[in-house]
């Protein structure tokens, strides 16, 4: 019989479990130990997030993003994102100069529609929307200062109103344009008028166009049963000592029987209020509509709508914004703006043509600088200019005798001495004491007519 075994002294070996102690074999110990060494190797490990550098960097374990450059990477990521660069301008191509200068052309109808007016084309559309729903006449006014865009906003809203009626299954009214400038007659607009509604009776070859419209309009057998769209422009010219034509024309839209859709449109702001209060008096006032002059902001958008058909970039954003700020400080005419930017292409265009460098540009400052001085002179140097040449040399001694001397005025022989002596240093003759004295005469009357000058 063996005695036990003295208790061993443990041993630091001994608190470790061996494999079959703690239910593993070397196999899965050893796929333990793999799966380790590769998790270490993994971008993933938390050694990758430390703040400090990985000692990885730069080894086969690194990610690929970090290998790649700063430009490759932000091409990858916002490469859609980022708007492809539009073409260059080439102004020596004929065809390219050709279609910016049939862009910026007054009589070219803009493709992506007329901007900054929708309130008034919408406030005159709501009108002829009404006058067709209920099949009544009625009349309107419109108008604002030369170039904000009257004539073009009513001929989209008559474009408007076919397209609405067509949509609505309602019959289509007819519409008729009438320019008061190309009459040779103020009354001819009845006649027009009455031509449109095809109007051929042998009866009434006594009466007049007036007559004849105002019998039509005052019974129901004779009324026509389409309504009439009638767009007078121009109607400043209608404007005679009794005005009878305008009341007259106003005055067909109130018969019982009428068809007319009245719009008048005119360039004087103030002809409403001489003519409204007798209107109103007789039962017709019209309904009116103001185009204001455009600001600087709506003449940069405008410009900037037209150039959208092009490709490529003309101006210099800085000269279309000085273009749209000098126009509207003055007149805030949109048809001067676009012929102040024609200008500056063709003095572009000028300028190519003397100089050798073959290389792209565009319209800068400078060229709308120039443009703007010819457009906007002073009425002062237009008249000075269309002086003849011994007048304009008086008025520049009458200036040279008062920045000499302190006086306040002077004798006709100090001015004709002045006038000797500017002529001797052009090289110019001078007049005699007789014709000298004409020349300071008229130059007085052209003072008294013009005394802003």
């Amino acid at each position: 019989t063996l005695s036990p075994a003295p208790a061993a002294t443990p041993s630091p070996t001994a608190v470790t479990p061996s494999p079959a102690a703690a239910g593993t074999t070397p196999s899965s110990a050893a796929k333990r130990r793999m799966t380790a060494r590769r998790a270490a190797d993994s971008p993933d490990s938390p050694q990758f997030a430390s703040p400090h550098k990985s000692p990885l960097a730069g080894s086969v374990g690194a990610p690929k993003m970090l290998s790649g450059s700063p430009k490759s990477s932000r091409k990858r990521l916002y490469g859609d994102l980022v708007p492809a660069e539009r073409p260059k301008w080439n102004p020596r191509d004929p065809a390219q100069m050709q279609a910016v200068k049939e862009a910026l052309h007054v009589a070219t109808t803009p493709s992506c529609g007329l901007v900054c007016r929708d309130d008034e084309q919408r406030r005159v559309f709501e009108f002829c929307k009404a006058c067709v729903q209920q099949e009544r006449a009625g009349s309107l006014y419109v108008c604002g200062c030369p170039g904000t865009g009257k004539t073009l906003s009513i001929s989209k809203v008559k474009q408007s109103v076919s397209r609405w009626a067509d949509e609505m299954g309602m019959e289509t009214p007819d519409d008729l344009s009438i320019n008061c400038t190309n009459l040779g007659n103020t009354s001819d607009i009845f006649g027009k008028i009455l031509e449109k509604f095809q109007v051929r009776k042998k009866a009434s070859g006594k009466l007049s166009p007036l007559q004849q419209l105002q019998r039509m309009f005052s019974h129901k057998e004779s009324a026509p049963r389409r309504m009439l769209l009638v767009v007078v422009d121009e109607m400043d010219y209608l404007i005679t000592r009794d005005r009878a034509v305008l009341h007259d024309l106003f005055m067909l839209t109130t018969l019982q029987f009428s068809r007319c859709i009245l719009i008048g449109i005119a360039n004087a702001i103030d002809l409403a209020d001489r003519f409204l209060p007798k209107l109103e008096s007789l039962n017709c006032k019209p309904l009116v509509i103001t185009f204001r002059a455009y600001s600087k902001d709506q003449i940069s958008n405008i410009i900037n709508h037209r150039l959208k058909v092009l490709e490529y970039d003309v101006f210099e954003p800085m000269a279309i914004e000085f273009c749209a700020r000098k126009v509207a400080a003055a007149t805030g005419d949109m048809r001067k703006a676009l012929g102040v930017c024609r200008s500056a292409v063709e003095i572009f265009e000028s300028g190519l043509q003397d100089s050798s460098d073959k290389g792209a540009g565009v319209v800068t400052f400078d060229h709308m600088d120039i443009a703007l001085s010819k457009v906007f002179k002073p009425a002062v140097v237009n008249n000075i200019l269309c002086l003849p040449q011994h007048q304009q040399m008086v008025l520049c001694a009458l200036a040279n005798t008062f920045q000499h001397s302190r006086k306040k005025a002077t004798t006709l022989g100090e001015l004709n001495k002045s006038y000797i002596e500017i002529c001797r240093s052009t090289q110019v003759p001078a007049v005699g004491m007789l014709e000298f004295s004409n020349m300071c005469m008229i130059l007085s009357d052209q003072v008294c007519k013009h005394p802003d000058t």
